[in-house]
């Protein structure tokens, strides 16, 4: 049966405290239009960067949850998987592709391991070989320069050059999937601008939109900067519009936050630019790179 309205299975843990994971990719994909229909893979009493969160792994209840969603013989036009609370969770998350997967469907795997060049708390490395493994079914990966290192083996540098980062993007595609997007790309001079590089496998083109660097870490941005691409794309913009519309989306929220005293560890104040989502691309910012 067709959707009337595109329908999404959101495959991310749900963090009481902080905009990250499911209570952004709820509110950044509903106000695109898709209907997200949840699948927590954790409940956490918040994020994992507050000291003593509390964490319930709901590992053992997903596959009744699974079985009773193909009992409705529910259709997906996306599944979009983020933080897994285990290594245990990839084969799951497999499982749910295999299930539904119909022609047309479009599979996000945003590879939620680290950032800044660490592993996030809680998470060991036997997920690492998992998520190898996982990208190969996806159509999207949208990992940040720390994942992308662990991805493929490589040692964490800030001080990447282009050329690099391009052969990454290449070798990551040959993995499996048909567009790879690089998050969090320092430029050079340092701490002027960072970026976002995403290679294309069925036009071999490689894009970029850079923005300028603020000197603020906010939890979540990852999840709603791939929130807005999966949207943007799912809305049938091209990926160098997608690319734009979420950089431009992400940059507004830290812009918008940045002037508070304010928790950074809440992230951004996505309830102030969520509309945003509704306004014009600017156009010129993208680049297509030799």
């Amino acid at each position: 049966m067709h959707n009337p309205v595109k329908k999404l299975a959101a495959i991310h843990d749900l963090s009481g405290i902080g905009r990250v994971s499911l209570t952004s990719v709820i509110p950044i994909l509903s106000s695109m239009g898709i209907q997200v229909c949840p699948l927590p893979t954790a409940v956490l009493s918040s994020h994992t960067q507050y000291p003593d969160f509390y964490k319930v792994d709901l590992t053992e209840h997903l596959h009744p949850f699974i079985k009773h969603w193909k009992n409705l013989k529910l259709k997906f036009d996306a599944i979009y998987s983020g933080y897994l609370a285990s290594a245990a969770q990839v084969e799951i998350v497999e499982y749910i592709i295999d299930s539904f997967y119909n022609k047309g469907m479009m599979v996000v795997v945003d590879p939620v391991m680290g950032d800044n060049g660490s592993t996030y708390a809680s998470l060991g490395m036997d997920l690492v070989s998992e998520m190898q493994r996982l990208i190969k079914k996806a159509d999207v990966i949208t990992p940040n320069l720390t994942e992308a290192a662990l991805l493929l083996g490589e040692k964490y540098s800030e001080a990447i050059d282009q050329e690099t980062i391009k052969e990454w993007l290449l070798r990551l595609s040959e993995k499996g999937p048909s567009t790879v997007v690089i998050t969090s790309v320092p430029e050079l001079p340092k701490n002027k601008n960072t970026s976002v590089i995403a290679y294309e496998k069925m036009t071999k083109r490689f894009w970029k939109v850079s923005c300028h660097y603020l000197p603020a870490n906010y939890p979540g941005t990852g999840d709603s900067f791939t929130s807005a691409l999966t949207g943007s794309l799912l809305q049938g913009d091209s990926l160098p519009i997608a690319l734009d519309r979420a950089v431009q989306f992400i940059s507004y929220g830290v812009r918008a936050t940045f002037g508070h005293n304010y928790d950074t560890r809440e992230g951004i104040m996505l309830e102030r630019i969520l509309k945003n989502l509704d306004n014009p691309v600017n156009m010129g910012t993208y680049e297509l790179l030799d």
